[in-house]
């Protein structure tokens, strides 16, 4: 697959995702950027947003197994990755995958699961794998997780710690659509739902493909600078406790290949890079006053953005 196949492949899941889910391009086409570099999303937002139809539409573009957990706090940890039943007629234990045993993982109000039960997923997001009774089985590919949870509402809601938000390559947030896009979207489902409707216009081959082809986007030295210097500058902030960890800087290295290569580009440019940088950098800045100002942790990002010299010389070798 080459780099205008790619786009092409982008565009295709981006318009049939378009069908349901009214003037969110950027933010469908950021989570497609997601599923072809191989991250997860997180998508953090009120009530009736359109969180989970989102995921559902993303689902329905693809031909690929898909499987939706409801979280909640009487959740366990093998009600997501399986376990081992006695088979009386064998009498052997059987091993009974769980839904986290598929392609696209739909995890629905993830901060209403106990900490114990949402650490079942880091094994799963990072290493592709799931180890239990002793065994590691191998997920398959792709293998992509999409979670969703209300920034809102704090009863019965566990947050979500910092490994786990340090697993998401982006937190995304859908907003209220316009007035013009709500008329849209009330005459779109006036008789039926257009999510029924859709059809597979990707399949889980093209995906991996696409991936394949888009680490060959040239990321130049200057481009891979002003990223070191962007993630640096995020830990030297004076009102920042934690800054951008390393993963999260070889993140923003493999997004901003498949976002140039979606827009039909073979080579990064640091518009590319600072179009990432508020999805990937802003979950994981802690500030020095407190876990719940994220509005702050958007702050320091905008002035790190504001602050960091970008690279005007060609970045093309």
């Amino acid at each position: 697959m080459n780099i205008s196949e790619v786009s092409a492949l982008a565009q295709r899941v981006n318009e049939n995702i378009s069908r349901v889910i009214v003037d969110k391009e950027k933010e469908v086409g950021l989570i497609i950027t997601a599923l072809i570099c191989g991250g997860h999303v997180l998508l953090d937002d009120v009530p009736g947003t359109g969180k989970t139809v989102t995921s559902r539409a993303l689902a329905r573009s693809l031909s690929c197994d898909f499987r939706r957990i409801q979280f909640t706090p009487d959740l366990l940890p093998s009600d997501i990755t399986g376990m081992s039943i006695f088979n009386q007629k064998t009498g052997d234990f059987e091993f009974r995958p769980g839904p986290a045993f598929t392609n696209v993982l739909l995890a629905d109000e993830i901060n209403r699961a106990t900490p114990r039960t949402q650490s079942a997923l880091l094994e799963c997001m990072e290493e592709r794998q799931i180890t239990a009774d002793g065994e590691t089985r191998p997920l398959a590919e792709p293998f992509f997780v999409i979670a969703t949870q209300n920034p809102v509402e704090s009863s019965g809601a566990f947050p979500l710690p910092e490994a786990q938000l340090d697993r998401f390559l982006f937190r995304l947030s859908l907003g209220y659509p316009d007035a013009e896009g709500e008329m849209e979207m009330m005459e779109r489902f006036i008789n039926a739902s257009p999510l029924e409707e859709l059809r597979p216009v990707a399949s889980a081959e093209e995906i991996i493909a696409a991936r394949e082809a888009c680490r060959k986007v040239e990321v130049s030295e200057p481009v891979r600078r002003y990223m070191t210097l962007l993630t640096d500058a995020t830990r030297r902030a004076a009102e920042v406790s934690l800054g951008v960890s390393p993963r999260g800087l070889l993140w923003l290295m493999r997004a901003s290949q498949v976002y140039a290569a979606v827009s039909g580009r073979e080579y990064v440019l640091p518009d590319d890079v600072k179009a990432l940088v508020p999805a990937v950098f802003t979950h994981r800045i802690i500030c020095s006053f407190g876990q719940s100002a994220a509005g702050s942790a958007s702050r320091v990002v905008s002035d790190v953005l504001a602050a960091v010299p970008v690279p005007t010389e060609e970045t093309r070798a």
